[in-house]
């Protein structure tokens, strides 16, 4: 499973790359700008994410347009749906607002709430089919 980790905090993102790491290839990006640049690469070179956890407060772009950003890419590259990255939404707070406008737009498949619950994230990865 190849993953990038979207996280603004250092602490945030440590643990959710020690959480994921144990099942593939774990990329890191510190903005929602940085994301994107570095989900295009990954489209470009043929070798698209499995899974993105997109904090949704951030500097620079934030997770709301950054995860529009991805979705545009792959509709450019014409990725169906079914194939699409799956995405889960990270966010400090229980922002029901936020949250239920990225599931409205059909953007991202799951969220959670920090802190991360290990059992919750492992249970929607296993859900999305990427680990056993």
């Amino acid at each position: 499973m190849k993953t990038l980790i979207v996280e603004d905090d250092y602490l945030a993102r440590s643990l959710l790359s020690t959480l994921l790491s144990g099942y593939g290839e774990c990329h890191v990006a510190t903005n929602g700008d940085e994301a994107v640049k570095v989900v295009e690469k990954a489209l470009d070179a043929g070798e698209p994410f499995d899974l993105i956890c997109l904090d949704i407060m951030m500097p620079v772009m934030d997770g709301q347009q950054a995860l529009m950003e991805i979705r545009k890419l792959e509709k450019e590259r014409n990725i169906p749906e079914p194939n699409a990255t799956r995405v889960i939404m990270v966010t400090a707070i229980d922002d029901s607002k936020n949250i239920m406008k990225a599931f409205r737009q059909g953007q991202c498949e799951a969220y959670l709430t920090k802190p991360i619950d290990r059992d919750k994230l492992l249970e929607h990865i296993r859900d999305f089919g990427l680990i056993d």
